[in-house]
């Protein structure tokens, strides 16, 4: 990555990307092709606690932020954001990515597996993220919804819209770019006990169980019944696939199969994944949300 002087003003950064996890602003960083130091112009507000990295993404410059280590959650990403326009009032387009718990049903058309990239848009009652904490409790076991989150800016869903008609006739560029940050960060390829690396973790590391499969204390589920494994068609590549439809945000993180599929039928949404901070950004700081999938928001997370 290169590195230059600092761009003259902070109105040459329109766009903020916000990662919660140290993992995931390392992954963002190593994104970029050039890396600046603060703009010359920048004063930051007396209430923003925020530590900014600066740089180029392609044509765009991009401001990247994280949440407080281990202050993680829907009122920790609104406070970030909320700092981060203080200080930075030129941001027009906001950017949520990390990780998320994927909600995979091959037998409902949601083949989502480990790896795989989950996007936000809007559909039917929402505008693409909906939290699983504004409803409230009717009669009959029905739920109520108390509040709505607002979509992403339409210049972000002209740019989906975009992409996935361009996907229509080319593959992804996703694997290069992949290859590329690898090749150029070498360490984040490698893995240890302490680090698992940024590589994907191999089809073996890549179970899906049933939702009445308890976890087994074994790091490679040796002795396990194979009847309790929900069985997928073989992928013929490790790339991987991009997933768009309404992410399920809230400050509950969903680690159990059971609460996962019972959240998913109570509110009656055709939900892809899970998450704990969007919730907090949509109505204060509309953003497009992008999880790569790490887990199936069940007991079994391999963090490979």
């Amino acid at each position: 990555m290169a590195s230059q002087n600092a761009l003259s003003s902070t109105n040459f950064y329109t766009i903020a990307w916000i990662a919660a996890l140290p993992i995931e602003r390392a992954a963002a960083e190593a994104m970029l092709d050039e890396e600046h130091v603060a703009p010359t112009d920048f004063t930051r507000h007396q209430t923003d606690e925020n530590v900014y990295t600066w740089g180029r993404m392609g044509e765009h410059n991009i401001v990247i932020a994280s949440l407080a280590s281990g202050v993680y959650g829907t009122t920790s990403a609104a406070t970030t954001a909320s700092s981060l326009l203080t200080s930075l009032p030129s941001i027009r387009v906001g950017l949520l990515v990390g990780i998320g718990g994927g909600i995979a049903r091959p037998d409902e058309g949601h083949d989502i597996r480990l790896g795989d990239i989950v996007v936000s848009q809007p559909c039917g009652t929402t505008g693409g993220v909906c939290q699983y904490g504004l409803f409230k409790a009717k009669s009959g076991g029905k739920l109520e919804r108390k509040g709505f989150l607002g979509r992403p800016p339409t210049v972000l869903l002209n740019a989906l819209s975009s992409i996935q008609s361009y996907h229509e006739r080319k593959d992804s560029k996703v694997p290069g770019l992949l290859q590329e940050i690898l090749k150029k960060n070498p360490k984040m390829g490698k893995r240890s006990k302490q680090n698992p690396g940024y590589a994907h973790q191999g089809f073996d590391n890549d179970l899906l169980f049933k939702a009445s499969f308890d976890h087994i204390p074994s790091p490679d589920y040796r002795g396990y019944n194979r009847a309790e494994e929900v069985q997928r068609d073989d992928r013929d590549t490790t790339d991987p696939n991009i997933h768009y439809g309404t992410i399920a945000s809230g400050n509950t993180l969903v680690k159990d199969a059971t609460t996962r599929d019972r959240i998913v039928a109570n509110l009656g949404e055709d939900f892809i994944c899970f998450e704990i901070e969007a919730a907090g950004l949509m109505n204060h700081f509309p953003c497009l949300v992008i999880r790569g999938i790490c887990d199936y928001a069940d007991s079994h997370k391999n963090d490979q």
